[in-house]
C-alpha cells in the first residue's frame, strides 16, 4: 500500500486545515488507471486479466475511501469526473514510479526481475487476489504475469513451457498425461434473479422453482464445465431448461435481469459478493454439487521454488 496524502479543502483552504492521509492499494490506483483509459469496465476487465465485478468493486472502495466520485457510470457509457480527471495524472505518477522502484531494485540484483507466466480465467475474484498479494510479499523478486486463453490454448502452453502454470476448471487429469493438476478450492454457484421475482425472497432456491423460468447461459463452447454441470443438475431435477438467448458478457445478463426480463442464470458466487446491483438477487443453489472444482495444471516434471510456493498458497486457500 502506499500512503496518499489528500487535501480536501475547497478555494483558499490552506493544507493543514484539512489534512488527511489513507492507505490506497496500487492495485485500485492501477484499475481505476485502465477503467478511465477505456471508459468501459469490460474492456478494462479483459486488459487486466480479471473479471468485470473485481475492477468495479476495487474503483469503488478507493471513491469510498477518497471520498470522491472518481467515474460518472450510466448503463451506457463511463466518463470521468471533474475530480477523476484530476486524480487521474495523480494516479499514472503513483503507477510510474512504483514500476521504476522494483526496476531499479531488479537493477541492484543485477538483472531483470524473474517472471513467472500463469495462465488465469475469469471468476477467480478476490481468492486469486489474495493468493497474488501473498506470493508477491514471499518472492518479491518475481513478478507475475497473467495470460487469459481459452482452456486448451492454457494447457498446451503449460505443456510445452509458454506457461509456468495455469488455472483450470474441472480438470480431466486422463485427457493431459503430461500434466499435474494441483487442487486449489471449489467455486460454488448461486441463482441470479430479478430482485422482482417471487422467489426472490427465499433464502435459497431449488432448481426445479425455476423450470418454468428461461435460463440464459453462455455458449458451452465458452465454458462447457459450467454448462454441463449446469444442464445436468436441471435433468436431476427433472426438467429441461426454457432457453433464453445466449448471454455475450455477464454484465450484459444481469443488465437485463435487472431490466426485470423473465430468466435467470448462475453466477460464481465470489464474483456475486463483488456485484452491487439492487435489481438482482443472488441465492444460494439448495441442490446439492453446484460448484466447480478449480486445479492449477503444471507439467508433471516441474519442481521450481515458484510453483512449490504457489502451490502451498493454494493449499491454504483451499482451506
Amino acid at each position: 500500500m502506499v500512503s496518499w496524502a489528500v487535501d480536501r479543502g475547497c478555494g483558499s483552504s490552506s493544507r493543514a486545515e484539512t489534512p488527511w492521509s489513507l492507505p490506497v492499494e496500487l492495485r485500485q490506483l492501477r484499475y481505476f488507471v485502465t477503467v478511465a483509459e477505456e471508459l468501459h469496465f469490460g474492456r478494462a476487465a479483459e486488459r487486466l486479466h480479471i473479471a468485470q465485478p473485481a475492477v468495479s468493486q476495487q474503483v469503488r472502495r478507493l471513491e469510498r475511501d477518497l471520498r470522491v466520485q472518481l467515474l460518472d457510470r450510466s448503463p451506457r457509457k463511463v466518463l470521468l469526473t471533474e475530480a477523476g480527471q484530476r486524480f487521474l495524472p495523480a494516479a499514472r505518477a503513483v503507477l510510474a514510479a512504483a514500476d521504476q522502484a522494483r526496476a531499479s531494485v531488479a537493477d541492484l540484483a543485477g538483472g531483470r526481475a524473474e517472471v513467472f507466466r500463469l495462465g488465469t480465467v475469469t471468476g477467480l475474484a478476490e481468492r486469486l487476489d489474495a493468493v497474488l498479494d501473498t506470493f508477491a510479499e514471499q518472492a518479491p523478486g518475481v513478478r507475475v504475469e497473467l495470460v487469459a486463453l481459452p482452456v486448451r490454448d492454457r494447457l498446451a502452453q503449460v505443456a510445452d513451457g509458454s506457461l509456468d502454470a495455469a488455472f483450470v476448471r474441472s480438470p480431466a487429469p486422463g485427457e493431459t498425461p503430461d500434466l499435474d493438476f494441483l487442487p486449489a478450492w471449489d467455486d460454488p454457484l448461486v441463482v441470479a434473479l430479478s430482485a422482482k421475482h417471487a422467489l426472490a425472497n427465499q433464502d435459497s432456491v431449488r432448481l426445479a422453482d425455476l423450470a418454468a423460468v428461461p435460463l440464459r447461459l453462455t455458449e458451452r463452447r465458452n465454458h462447457p464445465a459450467l454448462v454441463d454441470l449446469v444442464l445436468t443438475a436441471c435433468a436431476r431435477a427433472g426438467f429441461e431448461p426454457v432457453p433464453a438467448p445466449s448471454s455475450t458478457t455477464l454484465q450484459d445478463t444481469l443488465a437485463a435481469i435487472g431490466a426485470g426480463s423473465p430468466m435467470w442464470t448462475v453466477v460464481y458466487a465470489s464474483n456475486a459478493r463483488q456485484v452491487h446491483n439492487p435489481r438482482v438477487t443472488f441465492l444460494p443453489i439448495a441442490d446439492p454439487g453446484m460448484s466447480l472444482p478449480i486445479a492449477l495444471a503444471v507439467r508433471a516434471d516441474a519442481a521450481s521454488l515458484n510453483l512449490r510456493l504457489l502451490g502451498a498458497l493454494l493449499a491454504g486457500a483451499g482451506r
